[in-house]
């Protein structure tokens, strides 16, 4: 059901990013080690953002498999960035494998993955949706659990900071979909915000940058797994671990 990762730190590769490391992100796509019955491989598509001086959120998708863009290796090693979020994707029977589908969504300076389902989908989450404008709905990226839950957790942040719109998404989902997998990965280019809600979650700090992915990207032995049930908060700076 997805993999994703979170980094903020020192101005870096963004293509280098998802492909070093003995786990990276590519190397998850197609042999991820924590999926935890959540299928076998992330082939349906992939993405990442990143932020640079104008701190709005750039984003690169493709419904193909990772190993297969060329640009990952080309383009993206180009680019550098202090934060990125990316993701590889394993799409739910019945939802579509398209461009549009694929995380990391982005609007202005937010971007947004999730690494999971909502079992019931659309109905389980239809009194979340009906809460939504109109205008908003209608622009739905793409027919699937998570561009849905990104269009709701978009209209709860107009009102709520992160961390708290995030808190009521989950709890509001789980009402509906008590089975539902929820890790969520929100960044703004400055902080990070990470739901483990099933799936698993490690974070690795370092002098220079903190990393929160679905996996650990290498085997350096300071990465941390985070509990099942929590919220991660990062910045460069700092890290913390509360109850979800």
């Amino acid at each position: 059901m997805c993999r994703h990762l979170g980094y903020l730190g020192v101005d870096t590769s963004v293509g280098a990013l998802l492909t070093e490391g003995d786990h990276s992100l590519r190397a998850q796509s197609y042999a991820p080690s924590e999926m935890r019955g959540g299928g076998t491989i992330n082939a349906d598509g992939f993405g990442v953002a990143w932020w640079d001086g104008d701190r709005a959120a750039h984003s690169y998708r493709n419904p193909m498999p990772i190993w297969t863009d060329p640009a990952v290796d080309d383009a993206l090693r180009q680019i550098r960035s202090g934060a990125v979020i990316a993701a590889v994707r394993s799409a739910t029977v019945g939802m579509p494998v398209e461009r549009s589908a694929c995380a990391p969504f982005t609007d202005g300076r937010w971007a947004f993955s999730h690494n999971g389902v909502v079992f019931g989908w659309p109905h389980s989450m239809a009194e979340l949706w009906s809460e939504v404008p109109p205008i908003d709905a209608l622009a739905l990226p793409a027919p699937t659990d998570a561009a849905a839950l990104w269009v709701v957790l978009q209209n709860l942040l107009r009102t709520h900071d992160p961390e708290s719109a995030l808190r009521i998404l989950v709890q509001r989902v789980e009402a509906k979909s008590p089975d539902a997998r929820l890790n969520l990965l929100l960044g703004d280019g400055e902080t990070l915000y990470a739901t483990a809600a099933y799936h698993s979650l490690s974070v690795r700090r370092t002098e220079e940058a903190v990393i929160v992915a679905s996996e650990p990207l290498d085997g350096h032995p300071d990465w941390t797994p985070v509990d099942d049930r929590r919220m991660v908060v990062a910045t460069r700076t700092d890290v913390t671990v509360s109850r979800l």
